[in-house]
């Protein structure tokens, strides 16, 4: 098969992003995540399949999907379809049919032509900012069939190349991916193995074991710590992911993210605890303190300066 003509599972992708490795960015978000952090800011990734997503704030309950949808005909006039969602074949037949354009399909297949013409187009942003493209998630390990040629067909065109994973995958898989990206952005919640399975649904055990695995053989590596309230916002919690990092001498930059409920209104169950609220810029001062204590060059909120061994 022509490596074009591969298809991937695409929920979006955005352009000019700054955030997502070095210059200005495109970054092509894969679908399906095997992970279940309830402070997901993008939680339509998860699925597997496309999501049909409905903006409460643009309905106006005329029932006009309801008479258009083919499986939920029966099961009265409310709007918020689908009414039993393992019927739902996302047919996109709501969607025609709402007035106010307050339902979306989020996700779908592209081929790597497709998503390449895309990539393209914003060369020069690139090559003027020292750039590049970043697949991020979901997790795109879960698609190794078409993260490996769309990596390779950036890598063609001479483009920087970013990989942003979650490391919950296979060594072999991992391996692959991280052999045909120029950076790798990877990361780290807790240490906490029982913790982590309590906050993400897996263990962290083959996350930080591929971690180490791949800091021997890869020049390249940012890590991100998520901080999370009542997940890792301690500077005890903080220390122990430093110590853990310091061995790891390939690994460039840490940036330390607060939390923020971006996702919240995309969520559909696994809400965060009512009194979850963003890190003050006071609290994760002190907490950048404390992984300052481990290594160097800390970053928070993706400013930083080389690390220095």
């Amino acid at each position: 098969m022509d490596a074009q003509t591969v298809t991937g599972r695409v929920l979006n992708i955005q352009r000019f992003c700054l955030h997502d490795g070095p210059g200005i960015r495109t970054t092509i978000f894969l679908q399906g995540c095997p992970l279940r952090c309830w402070w997901c800011h993008n939680p339509e990734s998860q699925p597997v399949e496309p999501l049909l997503l409905t903006d409460p704030a643009q309905c106006v309950r005329c029932g006009a999907c309801a008479e258009v949808c083919p499986q939920g005909k029966d099961h009265g006039p409310q709007p918020a379809l689908p009414f039993v969602p393992e019927r739902c074949t996302r047919c996109g037949a709501c969607l025609e049919a709402c007035p106010t354009g307050g339902r979306e399909l989020e996700g779908g297949p592209r081929d790597v032509a497709e998503v390449m013409r895309e990539v393209l187009a914003d060369r020069g942003y690139y090559q003027e900012s020292g750039g590049g493209v970043t697949i991020s998630g979901g997790e795109p390990l879960l698609q190794p069939e078409f993260l490996l040629p769309l990596l390779a067909a950036c890598r063609a065109e001479g483009l920087h190349t970013a990989l942003d994973t979650s490391g919950f995958a296979s060594w072999e898989r991992l391996a692959a991916a991280a052999a045909l990206a120029d950076l790798v952005l990877y990361d780290v919640k807790t240490v906490d193995d029982r913790a982590h399975q309590r906050h993400t649904g897996v263990s962290n055990r083959p996350i930080l074991d591929n971690l180490a695995r791949l800091a021997a053989v890869h020049g390249e590596i940012w890590v991100r710590v998520p901080v999370v309230p009542g997940v890792n916002d301690t500077p005890a919690a903080i220390r122990e992911i430093g110590e853990f990092l310091w061995p790891l001498t390939t690994i460039r930059r840490v940036d330390m993210l607060p939390y923020h409920p971006l996702g919240q209104d995309k969520r559909r169950g696994g809400t965060a605890p009512a009194a979850t609220a963003t890190p003050t810029a006071e609290q994760m001062a002190v907490l950048a303190a404390a992984m300052r204590q481990q290594l160097p060059g800390v970053a928070i909120h993706g400013a930083s300066t080389p690390r220095e061994d």
